[in-house]
């Protein structure tokens, strides 16, 4: 009589399905949701801090674009400065430049890391050869016997350019570091190579979108 009740008992738990008990210590979420909740959790607090960055730098830049416009304003001493023409260029060099890193992040999420690389160092390069575009220009203003000292105007092109350079030096800096990370997480691993791409996309297309700004300020606004 008891082993009846057992058959009974264990003839439908068989029908459910057949599926093998759950190993120890397994809490559900076969399905990976958990595994991609705390990768978004990661996410969300990385791109949080980016755009934290971001503010901070955005406020840095307008109180100097006010700062030149105030003083423009004031006083007779001011000569306006027309940009080497070679900033247009060092533009298209940086515009590329989010082009090129959109290529690659696209070639990350189809897990082609190959093309990621490539379109990851051609980012890379671009943002060297917009650095070393800048350095031109101002190697022509002073050619051209234009200096920091030589007029307010003059001295809030090198105060741009020169901060502008040193941010975008760190977003360089940022894009080695991501080429360099493994594409495959440890296990436990928050920062993947893919939120890291995330974070340094956001911080290169900003730098991007300001220097813009700053262009059409000196050419425009002189």
């Amino acid at each position: 009589m008891p082993t009846a009740v057992i058959d009974e008992i264990q003839v439908p738990q068989r029908s459910k399905g057949g599926d093998p008990p759950p190993p120890p210590g397994h809490t559900g979420g076969g399905d990976g949701r958990g595994d991609s909740g705390a990768a978004r959790n990661a996410d969300g607090i990385y791109v949080t801090g980016a755009y934290l960055a971001v503010a901070t730098v955005t406020m840095f830049f307008m109180a100097l674009a006010s700062a030149f416009l105030v003083r423009k304003g004031t006083g007779g001493d001011w000569l306006a400065l027309e940009p080497p023409k070679i900033l247009w260029l060092n533009t298209l060099v940086l515009v590329a430049s989010s082009i090129t890193l959109e290529t690659a992040r696209r070639k990350l999420r189809e897990n082609v890391f190959a093309g990621f690389r490539a379109w990851w160092g051609v980012t890379t390069a671009l943002g060297f050869l917009f650095l070393a575009g800048q350095i031109v220009a101002w190697r022509q203003l002073f050619e051209a016997g234009i200096f920091l000292a030589t007029n307010p105007s003059s001295s809030f092109f090198y105060l741009f350019t020169a901060a502008h350079g040193a941010h975008l030096l760190f977003g360089v800096a940022a894009l080695v570091y991501v080429a360099f990370r493994n594409p495959v997480a440890p296990e436990g691993q928050r920062f993947t190579q893919a939120i890291a791409a995330h974070v340094a996309g956001i911080y290169w297309h900003f730098m991007d979108g300001l220097w813009v700004f700053l262009l059409l300020l000196l050419s425009f606004g002189r």
